[in-house]
This record gives C-alpha cells, structure tokens and sequence, in this order.
C-alpha cells in the first residue's frame, strides 16, 4: 500500500521500490506507525521472526511484551530468548510452542513465570488465544530456563558472535531451538 494508506499501531512489512514498481525488494523489517502527521514509525520485528505453525501468528512484539510481563511479575531479569513450535506428534499430541529464556535472574515462581507469559499472550493475540482455548491445538508454553551465556556459546559455536549478529526470538521451524537446546 502506499504510504497515505498507513494506519497508526498496525504492523508493516517494509518494500522498497522504484517510482514505477517494476523492481522492489523486501528488506524483512516490519514497523508499526505511531504518527502519521508527521509519518512516524517504529520497527516492530521482522519478517522472518514468527511463529504461524497453528494460526496462531505470533509476532516478536507479542513474544517481548509477554516476557516483559512474565519477567515484572516474578522478578525476573532476561537477557535472551527464542521459541519455536513443536510440532503434533513431536513429544505431544497437542501442539506448543517451546521457550529458551536466558536470565540474568532467575524468577522466584518458575511456574507463575509461564503461566503470565503464556496469559499475556493470549491477551494481546487473539489468534493465540483462540487455539490455546481450552488447550484446544496448543497446550501450554514448555519453557527451558538457563543461565548466562548459553545463547553466546551458541553463536560462538556457529561463528556469528558480533554485533551484527542476533538471536531469532521467533522461528517457524526448529532449527534454531534445537541446536540451542543440544548445548543445554
């Protein structure tokens, strides 16, 4: 769409193009406008970090607003994390999504942590919501809580420790999980 058809707080995966659209190329952030007069945005995630696996499309800003409120409600200091789907038949009968949670501290209530994280999710994502009712085709959040320094041995070991490089909070596959999961 063109950019007099933004609306404020909805989220936007940025094109850039020529002036005739032939050419164009998805630069894989997303933003969310918070002004329009003037245009004002914010990035709000990328496109290739969700999880879609049920319909249940959650997004990173979902996932850091859910850690946000799991992590004030249990006294909680994160310093990384990622999630993926599991997959029916892997492990469960019920679909999940799978959570590695690096912290500085660790929450005094393990269990309230996700249980909040998981509340928080249904609350700001219907979607979400909807498959976790009543554990219908997702059931809880399993969570995996470690130390300092896992994530950093991880991209250590695959040879992208730097600046440029970051964790993907979200990822519709379980390459990722699993190989941050193997160094646990």
């Amino acid at each position: 769409i063109p950019l007099s058809e933004v609306e404020i707080g909805k989220n936007y995966a940025i094109i850039i193009s020529t002036n005739a659209g032939l050419w164009r190329y998805k630069i894989g952030d997303t933003v969310k406008f918070t002004s329009i007069k003037p245009y004002r945005f914010k990035i709000s995630g990328r496109t290739k970090h969700f999880i879609n696996a049920f319909g249940e499309e959650v997004i990173v800003e979902n996932a850091e607003r859910a850690v946000q409120a799991a992590s004030e409600a249990t006294g909680a200091t994160i310093t990384n994390f990622t999630a993926a789907p599991v997959y029916f038949g892997d492990s469960s009968s019920k679909g999940a999504h799978e959570w590695v949670i690096e912290f500085k501290k660790f929450p005094d209530d393990k269990e309230k942590f996700t249980a909040v994280l998981d509340q928080k999710l249904r609350e700001i994502n219907s979607d979400y919501d909807a498959k976790r009712y009543k554990d219908l085709a997702l059931s809880q959040p399993k969570v995996h809580f470690s130390e300092e320094g896992l994530f950093e041995k991880w991209l250590r070991q695959k040879g992208k420790l730097g600046g440029q490089n970051k964790v993907p909070r979200l990822s519709n596959t379980r390459e990722h999980i699993d190989e941050v999961l193997s160094l646990i």
